[in-house]
């Protein structure tokens, strides 16, 4: 018994610890979006999906006797394999930098290839474990049930979750992480192959020595029937449904941290724990009315969605929960024998798989916005009234459980009405529309709320990135974050090098505004990693003409920014700019890769000795001002910091929050820039200097 339950445990420990480990190592290579996480999960279920097939077929159509060989072939193969990549990268499991992809095209794909190399294998051996130890032990134990042994597996996930933000993440980089996982792998593939070996020597009897597809089932252990097999399918689906889209929705809302994969997938976990430990745990009443809570909180989102990030990522969770304890609630309520075991886990992880897919294959190109979180809601409400007639609601008189049939009969129905409606007007006043693996652009129009000027505004998710005026005689002013006024306005119009050939890097394109400022002469090279934000700037539309406008010489770098200067350096061809400007931190989602030691390291390459960063870190949830300040201190660069409180000149202006950085402390002390500037003296803080193995955006919240 404490074989099976060590080696579930060690299993289960190992496969959850590798996700975000793996996930945040690729994630800058990917442009640091939430779609890369999605995509890791995505992969992920799929090869638990194939670990559970050949498990099912393992324990299905082969002789007893031969399984535990079969087994310890491949666990032999993944170890080989394990040690043979540790020779050429930084660990077993963690690529070395030239898997970087070349380019933006098809990033699932390569997400896919990348991954199925570097942990594909013995992930796929560890999603085997669960199944199998599980049928072995109802063959060893007979009439002992298995499912608290699955309960034990969660338990073991759970805590690899926990643990991993906590402990494994601060306290270790990535390369001990890769090495220290792949010697608990060496254990676990010791230790699984003494129960294979142990399995194959066993006694058996001669109805053991058949496989169990090919026995007679006795009485009561009939097989499932096909419609309790969709079921299981289907209630596995939208619960991995809700937890990508939950997932989706609040990395989108603060950052793409490990943090905030860990929360809903632990909570996901947990639902497991909680369900498979037995039916009592499972209350439909109470999980219906929790449910009812939390949809009443994602509809108050929906109209309030300014709302504080840590109320949001409170209520999202708390919709998750309940989602997911009335999913895995009624499917352990539907489970089968344990003779049927490796079967409910293959549907289990085949609906797991298909919600995946749904999410970050189907739902990009037949939805607008992120609907998939609703309309999961809605069906999720829908299968709970449909199952409240299939298998009606025990533990209450019949008076009661009529109110609570039509109860969830109703909100079923509202929900449907309600989803219909929100998605049919949420994008109507929209000009332009498009969903792909970085986030949802729109181009909006406004003006009556500002001056009465009518202009073109860029959007992504809920943050404005840049607006343009009609009017064809204001329509080549700087606006927004990067009015004259602002402190990218006042370095560019201050810089020493102005109207004399100045050479300007941009991270992030938006809508192209800071084009305006170019002249004859200059040149104005913008790093952007979105397609369509691309074609929209460079006039798709005819929304926007800043960069066919600008006098100056003007390039897109199609990529990631830091990815590209790179690959620049490597290249042998530095840029030698005047001004870099990292617009990339406005989002309400910000890309850590470009805000540590090692991407400053490459900004300065790229930078003349007497140049100039200017970072855009205006944020309603995060101050970036003591990150940037202990990088500034680390390489020895001035810092400055200039906000703008309010709209001085509304037409144009937006509040905006600049840090101006530099090696020469001249360039800062010009009086039209030094005049508004804060020069952080006496400035301390107790973070750590942030790298690309360590950040903690926690100790930044506002």
């Amino acid at each position: 018994m404490i074989y099976f339950a060590l080696s579930i445990f060690i299993s289960a420990f190992l496969l959850f610890q590798v996700q975000p480990m793996i996930g945040k190592l690729i994630l800058p290579w990917f442009g640091g979006t939430p779609a890369v996480w999605s995509t890791v999960m995505l992969f992920f279920q799929v090869l638990l999906t194939g670990g559970y097939a050949y498990a099912y077929g393992l324990i299905g159509r082969v002789r007893a006797r031969k399984q535990g060989i079969v087994h310890v072939v491949l666990l032999a193969i993944s170890v080989l394999l394990l040690v043979g990549i540790g020779i050429f990268w930084p660990s077993p499991i963690t690529p070395d930098a030239s898997w970087k992809p070349a380019g933006v095209e098809l990033p699932i794909l390569n997400i896919f290839k990348l991954l199925i190399v570097s942990v594909g294998l013995p992930y796929f051996v560890l999603s085997t474990n669960s199944p199998l130890m599980q049928a072995w032990f109802s063959r060893v134990f007979e009439g002992k049930s298995p499912y608290r042994l699955y309960a034990l597996s969660n338990v073991g996930s759970f805590l690899a979750l926990v643990s991993y933000p906590v402990l494994i993440e601060p306290l270790l980089t990535l390369r001990w992480q890769g090495w220290i996982w792949s010697g608990g792998y060496v254990l676990f593939a010791l230790l699984a192959g003494y129960g294979a070996v142990r399995s194959a020597r066993q006694k058996t009897t001669v109805a053991d020595s058949v496989p169990v597809q090919q026995k007679s089932q006795p009485a009561g252990q009939a097989r499932p029937s096909t419609g309790v097999q969709i079921l299981w399918i289907v209630l596995s689906g939208l619960a991995s449904v809700l937890l990508l889209a939950i997932t989706n929705q609040t990395t989108q809302e603060v950052a793409v941290i490990p943090f905030l994969w860990v929360l809903p997938l632990t909570i996901y976990l947990l639902s497991f724990i909680i369900t498979f430990s037995g039916e009592r745990w499972y209350f439909r009443p109470l999980f219906a009315g929790l449910l009812l809570i939390g949809t009443v909180g994602l509809i108050f989102l929906v109209y309030e969605p300014l709302t504080h990030f840590i109320i949001q990522i409170a209520l999202y969770n708390l919709l998750l929960f309940a989602v997911t304890m009335v999913c895995h609630g009624e499917m352990y309520r539907l489970r089968p024998q344990p003779v049927h075991l490796t079967r409910f886990y293959l549907m289990v992880s085949i609906g797991g798989a298909l919600g995946g897919i749904f999410v970050n294959l189907v739902a990009p190109y037949i939805f607008k916005g992120y609907w998939e979180l609703y309309i999961g809601i809605a069906l999720v409400w829908l299968l709970l009234a449909a199952l409240t007639f299939i298998r009606p609601t025990e533990r209450l008189l019949r008076r009661a459980r009529f109110v609570l049939d039509v109860l969830i009969g109703a909100m079923a129905l509202s929900m449907v009405l309600f989803v219909g409606y929100y998605m049919k007007g949420y994008y109507s006043k929209d000009l332009y529309t498009a969903r792909n693996f970085y986030g949802i652009i729109r181009v909006n129009e406004i003006g009556e709320e500002r001056s009465g000027q009518p202009a073109y505004a860029l959007v992504h998710g809920v943050t404005m990135h840049g607006f343009q005026f009609l009017d064809p005689e204001i329509r080549d002013t700087p606006t927004g974050y990067f009015w004259e006024g602002s402190g990218v306005g006042l370095a560019i119009r201050n810089h020493p090098r102005y109207g004399d050939g100045l050479r300007v890097g941009i991270l992030g394109l938006g809508a192209g505004t800071l084009a305006a400022y170019g002249l004859p002469g200059d040149v104005y090279r913008f790093y952007e990693i979105n397609p369509i934000v691309v074609d929209l700037a460079t006039g798709d539309g005819g929304y926007f003409s800043f960069l066919t406008d600008s006098q100056a010489q003007v390039d897109v770098i199609l990529g990631d920014a830091r990815l590209s200067l790179e690959k620049e350096l490597a290249a042998g061809i530095p840029q030698a700019y005047d001004i870099l400007v990292i617009d990339t931190f406005s989002s309400d989602a910000i890309p850590v890769h470009l805000v540590t030691k090692e991407s400053f390291a490459v900004y300065l390459e790229h930078l003349v000795p007497d140049g100039l960063i200017a970072a855009n870190i205006t944020n309603q949830h995060l101050d970036l001002q003591p990150v940037l300040w202990k990088i500034g201190q680390y390489y020895n660069l001035r810092t400055v910091v200039i906000q703008k409180y309010t709209k001085e000149e509304s037409l144009v202006s937006a509040p905006s929050l600049w840090v101006l950085m530099a090696r020469d402390p001249t360039l800062l002390t010009n009086p039209a820039l030094a005049s508004q500037a804060d020069f952080m003296e006496g400035f301390v803080t107790p973070i750590r200097l942030w790298t690309d193995d360590y950040s903690n955006l926690f100790q930044i919240l506002k």
